[in-house]
């Protein structure tokens, strides 16, 4: 069923435009082989996803900041392979991180193609709790910044989502209103939610076949936001 009323669509950008799971994996490949880290990458990876969402968690609800963030995640990732790493490489492999992750751009399936779609009838705007340079060069890079009116990350308004003040940020600098608007993104706590409680309409990117509640719209692949834009 098409929305009525909807003028500006946000959207989250890692793991719903830009495939965060992909790119992150090809960066520790190349930074972990430029290091010399001897481990095996599968098992690293295996143990840094649930550890990076953990510490993302944290960082989200303000109970750390990004550098105990980025030396965090990495620390207990390799305490979880049994693998010993001086604090000092950790501090580089953690820059080398943001140094080389823009180097890899993959999207999801359809990105361009619901891009194309929904430009020539809305606004689009990002709203992201990544860092700004780093966000900044995703975009640009995958070549999406072009279809975007207006970015809004969470170094810029000082809270990270779902805190309302960061939609509100978004909503003012977008020139629109949330019942005018519409959050498309992958996390149900930060996107979802977050949108949901200041009154914007949502739709749930769910790759994963996350049990939620049924009123709720959900697509597993980018271009069924066909159905309702």
């Amino acid at each position: 069923m098409k929305l009525k009323g909807i003028t500006d669509v946000f959207f989250d950008l890692d793991h719903t435009l830009w495939d965060f799971d992909k790119n992150s994996a090809l960066t520790f490949g190349r930074i972990l082989k430029l290091n010399n880290i001897d481990v095996d990458i599968n098992d690293f990876l295996y143990h840094y996803r649930s550890i990076n969402q953990k510490y993302w968690k944290l960082y989200r609800e303000e109970k750390i900041g990004k550098e105990a963030l980025r030396f965090g995640r990495l620390n207990d990732a390799f305490l979880a392979i049994g693998y010993q790493v001086e604090e000092t490489m950790i501090y580089k492999l953690s820059d080398d991180y943001i140094m080389h992750l823009t180097a890899f751009n993959y999207l999801f399936e359809n990105t361009f193609e619901i891009l194309d779609y929904l430009y020539l009838n809305y606004n689009l705007h990002i709203i992201t709790n990544g860092f700004d340079k780093v966000q900044h060069k995703k975009l640009t890079k995958s070549k999406i910044n072009k279809y975007f009116k207006t970015v809004t990350n969470s170094e810029m308004t000082g809270v990270k989502k779902p805190n309302p003040k960061i939609f509100n940020f978004a909503l003012q600098l977008a020139n629109s209103s949330s019942s005018k608007s519409i959050m498309i993104g992958d996390s149900y706590e930060a996107d979802i939610l977050g949108a949901k409680n200041i009154g914007m309409d949502v739709v749930f990117f769910d790759i994963h076949n996350t049990v939620i509640d049924d009123d709720i719209k959900k697509i597993s692949n980018l271009i069924q936001l066909k159905k309702y834009l």
